[in-house]
């Protein structure tokens, strides 16, 4: 089962998390919730939804 960890207000910025995480060695995908608003979820399987979160945080916080 796939968890949402994060919703980015830009498919770009959506894609630079998306392209950090899977560097990391994360499987991850993206998809888009809302076009009107232009938001987009970023989901992990669930099992990696601890790990993920701690190097989200480093990659948010730079």
């Amino acid at each position: 089962m796939w968890t949402v960890i994060y919703i980015a207000p830009t498919a770009k910025i959506a894609e630079r998390i998306k392209q950090r995480l899977t560097e990391e060695g994360f499987l991850v995908q993206v998809r888009g919730i809302s076009l009107s608003k232009n938001q987009f979820e970023i989901v992990v399987p669930e099992g990696e939804v601890e790990e993920v979160q701690e190097v989200l945080n480093s990659i948010l916080h730079r």
